[in-house]
């Protein structure tokens, strides 16, 4: 450990200290003794300073900036496209983050919402660069932790990084969303991606009484934090936490492409009371989730006028939202009307006093996955 290391791991403890994030001293001390900068070793891309669709580069470790940077409070794309990692480009790459390490204060906030006590044994959904598995290690102990990754390039790069630092938990590469059923059962289960319906099998796979965290997202990209708590009866149940938490979404769960756009000439058209815009607050673009969980949004600029689309690619439905001075109208086609449905869940979320997500029920059965709010919420806000 080099004296450098030492400041900057301090120094970041100090900081997640005072912005509340790092709560109890058990947790800080993981802080202070894990080198985040071992798990970025391969570098990592920072956003380019270019006009148009976002461009990244690589930031190596012959970088003078690479070290200090890998102690922000900040999350840090280590790979693109899904194969792409730093060390393979020279230059610019205009195509999409798949794996990142996740900002500090959000890894430190989750674990600190876990719960966790003395030889509780953790299943962790993501492994990722192995930050986050290297402080529950610390924390734990390695015999007490299990961590799954989708990508076996990635979990080869937090296996090498954990041992540098000295820790050796089972690394399992699969499909998380299936779990680790040969582990169960565990005591606290918790996803660093987003999901967009939690699975029943981490439900099974965790003892009664034992806790969940996990961030549930959808295609519109609102998400938040949710923590479950597993009964007897074999239903978990819990409430978001609030605090407008954003993964990237589970890979087996991501929206198709989207493909040939739909014929938006034909269709029902009438008035709506909502507006498209509305979907540009983050809660409200949440409760939208709620009734087309399957819609992605994009905007067309077609003959001087924007127009707003909403496709589910699976059932075939859409719905293009304009505006007409102070009027709004919808033209909606396919088996299901999805403005029909977003706006009747909208208004009646409003109806109730908008309640924050914070009061937010979550329940996930062998049936399904609910979301729902309390009119005893009417006038809350988050």
């Amino acid at each position: 450990m080099s004296d450098d290391d030492k400041a900057l791991r301090l120094a970041l403890a100090e900081r997640l200290e005072a912005s509340g994030h790092l709560r109890t001293g058990l947790w800080r001390a993981a802080v202070e003794a894990v080198p985040r900068h071992e798990f970025l070793r391969g570098g990592f891309f920072e956003p380019a300073d270019s006009p148009g669709p976002t461009a990244w580069r690589p930031v190596l470790p012959d970088d003078r900036r690479w070290l200090g940077r890998c102690y922000d409070d900040a999350s840090l794309v280590t790979q693109i496209a899904g194969t792409i990692a730093p060390r393979d480009i020279r230059g610019e790459i205009l195509r999409e983050p798949t794996s990142s390490s996740t900002l500090p204060s959000l890894v430190v906030r989750m674990l600190e919402d876990l719960q966790v006590e003395e030889r509780h044994r953790v299943l962790e959904i993501g492994t990722g660069t192995g930050y986050s598995t290297g402080l529950l290690c610390h924390r734990l102990g390695d015999d007490f932790v299990t961590s799954m990754e989708v990508d076996p390039e990635v979990s080869t790069r937090a296996r090498t990084a954990l041992g540098q630092a000295g820790y050796a938990p089972l690394l399992v590469v699969g499909d998380g969303l299936a779990g680790h059923p040969d582990g169960a059962p565990y005591d606290r289960l918790i996803a660093t991606c987003g999901v967009t319906d939690l699975p029943y099998t981490w439900v099974e796979q965790t003892r009664p009484g034992g806790i969940i965290l996990a961030t549930l997202s959808g295609w519109l990209y609102s998400s938040e934090l949710a923590r479950l708590t597993v009964g007897e009866d074999g239903i978990a149940r819990g409430r978001l936490l609030d605090g407008q938490t954003s993964f990237m979404i589970a890979r087996p769960q991501l929206p198709p492409p989207l493909g040939l756009l739909p014929d938006i000439e034909d269709g029902e058209e009438r008035a709506t009371p909502l507006a498209a815009d509305a979907l540009d607050d983050w809660n409200t673009r949440f409760v939208a989730q709620l009734a087309a969980s399957r819609a992605q949004r994009l905007t067309l600029n077609r003959d001087g006028r924007t127009e707003h689309l909403l496709v589910d690619v699976d059932a075939g439905a859409w719905a293009a939202l304009a505006q007409d001075g102070d009027t709004w109208t919808v033209r909606q086609g396919g088996p299901a009307r999805l403005w029909d449905d977003i706006e009747e869940t909208v208004t009646q979320w409003r109806a109730d006093g908008a309640p924050g997500l914070n009061h937010c029920e979550v329940t996930v059965t062998p049936a399904g996955q609910t979301v729902t709010w309390s009119r005893a919420c009417i006038g809350s806000r988050s």
